[in-house]
C-alpha cells in the first residue's frame, strides 16, 4: 500500500462542531470556499439530502465493528456519517482537487483515511488484509454512473472479502441487477450480480436530491454476498464468457450467439451437442436461461473441452 498516496486528516479538538454536508447550505458553502468546479468526467453528483445519506448508512448495517470502504466520497457528505457509525473508514477519491476539501470536512474524525487513487487500480484485497485482518468488509458508495459496472464486477471478480456492497446507482441499472429471465432488463449484469450476491433495492432517490441535478433518477441497492455461490460451476471464467456471448446480440439464438464470438472458441458441434444434452430448443435465446441453466451449460461444455 506504500505506493498509494494516503491523506492524513488533521484532526481538531474533539468538541469541534461538525458541519454536516447533507445540508445543501453547507455543501454550497464548502464548494464556493474552494472554488471547486464539478467534473463531468468523474460523474460527480453530490448528495444534498441528509435523510437519504443517513438511510443509506443505516440500510448498509454499518456498526462500530465494521471496516468500511467508500468509493468516491466527493466532498465527504456520506463519509461523515460513515465515520460516526463505523470503526474505520477508508475513502478512495480519484479527483485530486477534492482532497483539500476532504481534509477540512473530515477533520473532526480520527477514524478515516483518504486515498487519492483510481479504485480500479487499487489492491483492495491488500487493503482489507492490512486494515481489517482479511475479514469481510462493507463497501458503501455513491458511484459515478459511467463506471458502475466495472467497479462492481472488479470487486466481485477479484474475490475481495466482502460482506455487502450498498451503492447508489442509476435506477435502471439497479433494476437490471435484480431481474430474472424473460425480461427486457435481464442480461449479463443480472446474472453476474446474482451469482455473487443477493440484490435488494432499498431506496429510490429522485434527481432533486443531488447537486448538480442528474438527468435520471437513482436507486440504492444492497448486494449481500452469498456465503456460498448458489450454483456449482467447474469453470467460472468459461461460464461468464458464455453468458456475455449469449447477450451480446440479444436477437440471436443461444447457439448463434456462441458461434459468433471469437473468445469462446467452441466448435458448432460442441455448442449444438451441449444445448441438446440440456434438452433445450435449438431456437432458444440466452435471455431465457436461468443462472442455474447457464452453470449447467458451462459444466457440460467444460467437460467436453477437457477430453478433446
Amino acid at each position: 500500500m506504500e505506493q498509494n498516496p494516503k491523506i492524513d486528516i488533521e484532526n481538531k479538538e474533539q468538541n469541534q462542531v461538525i458541519k454536516h454536508l447533507g445540508n445543501p447550505k453547507n455543501t454550497l458553502e464548502i464548494i464556493k470556499k474552494y472554488n471547486f468546479s464539478i467534473q463531468k468526467k468523474f460523474g460527480q453528483n453530490f448528495l444534498i439530502d441528509g435523510n437519504v445519506v443517513e438511510k443509506i448508512v443505516r440500510e448498509a448495517g454499518v456498526t462500530k465493528d465494521d471496516f468500511v470502504l467508500e468509493i468516491g466520497p466527493g466532498i465527504g457528505t456520506m463519509t461523515q456519517i460513515l465515520c460516526e457509525q463505523a470503526r474505520e473508514v477508508v475513502a478512495v477519491e480519484i479527483d485530486t482537487k477534492l482532497i483539500p476539501i476532504l481534509k477540512e470536512t473530515l477533520s473532526g474524525y480520527d477514524n478515516v483515511l483518504v486515498i487519492n487513487e483510481d479504485v480500479l487500480k487499487l489492491d483492495i484485497n491488500q487493503l482489507a488484509k492490512e486494515r481489517n485482518g482479511g475479514k469481510p468488509i462493507k463497501v458503501v458508495a455513491n458511484l459515478p454512473y459511467y463506471i458502475t459496472t466495472p467497479i462492481i464486477m472488479g470487486l466481485f471478480e477479484s474475490h475481495v472479502p466482502l460482506e455487502s456492497i450498498t451503492i447508489m446507482v442509476q435506477k435502471e441499472v439497479a433494476d437490471r441487477m435484480q431481474v430474472g429471465p424473460g425480461t427486457k432488463d435481464y442480461g449479463a449484469l443480472s446474472l453476474a450480480v446474482q451469482y455473487y450476491a443477493e440484490p435488494q433495492i432499498i431506496l429510490k432517490v429522485p434527481a432533486n436530491c443531488f447537486m448538480p441535478r442528474p438527468n435520471v433518477d437513482s436507486a440504492v441497492i444492497k448486494l449481500t454476498t452469498h456465503p456460498k455461490t448458489p450454483v456449482d460451476v467447474d469453470n467460472e471464467k468459461l461460464m461468464f464468457k458464455i453468458i456475455r456471448a449469449s447477450f451480446n446480440q440479444r436477437r440471436k439464438t443461444l447457439a448463434n450467439g456462441l458461434n459468433n464470438r471469437a473468445e469462446i472458441e467452441l466448435s458448432k458441434e460442441i455448442i449444438q451437442e451441449s444445448i441438446e444434452e440440456m434438452q433445450l430448443s435449438a431456437s432458444i435465446r440466452g435471455e431465457a436461461l436461468t443462472l442455474k441453466q447457464f452453470a449447467e451449460l458451462s459444466n457440460i461444455i467444460n467437460a467436453k473441452l477437457s477430453v478433446q
